[in-house]
């Protein structure tokens, strides 16, 4: 199977899930599929990887932005069988949507109890809110993974149907009590009859690190000779490592550093309450631990109590301290630790990986691929029309959606191209906004298209790149540089194609006035990026301020009124039918009186374009309308 994973967090990360995923993926890939990591921020493992930012005051944890256009180019061009989402971040619901928009089999997993950790951050109001937003993720999946039967028993609760249990394993050979230490034992002033307490995880509130740190002062004053270790990192270490300078903060370990502290610790306390499993458990146990802990998840399915660990109920704090107190005398833990190890022993990662394989393979085959008749994948066939009219793409601003300009030009073909202005935006570049690589593709897709599929193109300058005017008409190859154009369709009908800012007579007289109201809207648009930034953090989709200020605005409303009927009388003095303009950001295509008036919109908010069919129908499209039709119409050739 091709197998796309989808996380915001993947080795060289430490953390549970990162660690999961990789032994995942590696079996997986020692299976013969054929498996690629789409990872939040940089990671050199992965394969692909999408924008991140830090949580805000806990940098160690990415948030993954949304990714829909990557995604969807992506999977259009090498369709997976399945993709299994991990991470309920922003980029996990984009990769949940164009999943399901591309009719392409999506599995999710349950890693971690956010929701539950609104109380830990004191914001336990919102714990309705959050697990309202992770039932919306994961009800759209073919199968929801969770690592204990107590997570699949809450999500089936909240009406996850589909939850399965997918447990965890433990590398028996890296976590060993084979790598017990003396001399990293008396480097923390230990010797062989010294109790040591061991903490392992995120320094962090989740965590229950308040009574970590309460338990090692009770086994501190009852056993002075007593040595504490936390090994990892978080918000937390640094207030806790001035309160408490007789604890040992290893910070971050690895490999087999980490195994080495494991151990040649005595005691492992993890009393955490918002665990989905817990792979510390196991590890402890591996290396020989006696594990301290709450009778759920891991511990509940892996820990029997004074036999191979010790438990309590979850939320006793008290019978736990208690519990902890009692470990310090070492003699008593030996048996306890030998058995601990001996029930780590059987719980190996290949049949883990075999169960993850069969429920992936399963949801696989809710859809089969495209095959062609030698077998052969199937590639999506591009948009067939006769001519294609955008105007106001803007390169060389930070908001023009060049991504999506190159998307929308791939996934179609057209006998001509009519670039109706502003397409690369000179007044921004001469206040020194910065030209990107990736406005740069939108040039080669443009070339390309004439090279490739003899696309004729036709460039009307505009206001923003008006230093064309002095060169007015020009034309080499199959790119024609004019002022206006006639547009002759099959059926008969005259449309003048123009850009439209000669009837904007703030641009056309007042220059120095359009330029600072550039300026104004190019402000607009940046607190509106900012604005949607948060709005994709919390899940929601894009919202335009800009564009629905100006649609709430009478000035503004009375102002495209007036210029649109302007344009109607500039097409009754051309003798044309029809006219077709941009300029004003506001995709159009209504009759004004016996005139058809058509606005191509722009590429900085609305997203939109006028397709010409073959048979001279137009049809105004916005980008989004487009992608799932191409989705549909790759669905449809799935079925016949």
């Amino acid at each position: 199977m091709r197998i796309d994973i989808i996380t915001d967090t993947f080795a060289p990360d430490i953390n549970g899930v990162a660690m999961t995923l990789g032994r995942l993926s590696a079996g997986l890939i020692a299976s013969g599929h054929r498996v690629t990591v789409i990872c939040s921020g940089d990671q050199s493992t992965s394969s692909t990887s999408i924008a991140a930012i830090p949580l805000p005051g806990y940098k160690e944890v990415r948030i993954g932005m949304p990714g829909p256009f990557k995604l969807r180019k992506r999977w259009l061009k090498k369709r997976p069988d399945v993709i299994y989402v991990a991470t309920e971040s922003p980029l996990g619901v984009s990769a949940v949507s164009v999943a399901s928009g591309l009719g392409i089999p999506v599995t999710t997993g349950f890693h971690t109890n956010f929701h539950e950790y609104m109380e830990q951050y004191k914001l336990k109001a919102l714990q309705p809110a959050a697990m309202s937003y992770l039932r919306h993720i994961h009800s759209r999946a073919h199968a929801t993974m969770a690592p204990s039967q107590e997570v699949v028993d809450m999500l089936q609760r909240e009406g996850i149907k589909h939850a399965h249990l997918l447990g965890r394993g433990v590398d028996t050979q890296l976590f060993s009590p084979t790598r017990r230490d003396a001399s990293l034992r008396a480097s923390w002033g230990a010797v062989d009859t010294t109790p040591v307490f061991l903490s392992v995880g995120r320094v962090a509130a989740e965590k229950n690190i308040p009574l970590v740190m309460r338990a090692f002062e009770q086994a501190h004053q009852a056993q002075p000779q007593a040595r504490f270790v936390v090994v990892g990192d978080g918000p937390l270490r640094e207030s806790w490592q001035k309160a408490q300078p007789w604890v040992h903060f290893a910070g971050m370990q690895r490999g087999e550093d980490l195994a080495r502290h494991y151990a040649s610790a005595d005691v492992l306390l993890f009393p955490s309450e918002t665990e989905t499993f817990g792979n510390v458990v196991l590890e402890g146990m591996a290396s020989g631990l006696v594990v301290a802990a709450y009778d759920y998840a891991a511990t509940a399915q892996h820990i029997r109590h004074e036999e191979n660990g010790i438990k309590v109920a979850k939320g006793d704090e008290k019978a736990w301290l208690e519990q902890v107190l009692a470990c310090c005398d070492l003699t008593t833990l030996i048996p306890v630790r030998e058995a601990a190890r001996r029930s780590a022993e059987p719980l190996s990662w290949d049949h883990i990986v075999e169960r993850f394989e069969a429920i992936l393979a399963a949801s696989a085959r809710t859809r089969e691929p495209m095959l062609d008749g030698q077998g052969k994948r199937l590639k999506p066939e591009k948009f067939s029309c006769r001519t294609v009219f955008v105007s106001d793409i803007h390169l060389g601003t930070p908001e023009c959606k060049a991504d999506e300009v190159v998307s929308f030009l791939k996934h179609l073909r057209c006998e001509t191209l009519i670039l109706n202005g502003d397409i690369i935006d000179g007044w921004a570049l001469r206040r020194g906004t910065r030209w990107q690589n990736r406005h740069s593709r939108v040039i080669r897709t443009i070339l390309k298209k004439m090279e490739k599929e003899n696309t004729e193109v036709i460039y009307l300058r505009g206001n923003h790149d008006d230093i064309l005017e002095r060169f007015l008409p020009l034309s080499f190859g199959s790119i024609r540089i004019v002022k206006d154009y006639i547009h002759l369709s099959p059926n008969g009908k005259k449309y003048l194609v123009i850009h439209g800012d000669g009837f904007d007579s703030v641009a056309t007289n007042h220059r120095w006035l359009a330029m600072l109201g550039a300026f104004g809207y190019d402000s607009l648009l940046a607190m509106n990026r900012v604005y949607n930034k948060w709005r994709s953090i919390m899940g929601k989709e894009y919202y335009s301020v800009s564009k629905a200020i100006k649609g709430k605005v009478k000035s503004a409303v009375s102002f495209v009124d007036k210029y649109e009927l302007q344009l109607q009388k500039l097409a009754h003095q051309r003798e044309c039918q029809g006219i077709i303009c941009g300029h004003i950001h506001t995709p159009a295509d209504k009759q004004v009186e016996d005139i058809h008036y058509l606005n191509s919109g722009d590429w900085v908010e609305s997203l939109s374009a006028i397709i010409e069919h073959h048979d001279g129908r137009m049809e105004l499209v916005t980008y989004q309308e487009f992608m799932h039709r191409i989705a549909d119409e790759m669905q449809e050739t799935l079925k016949d």
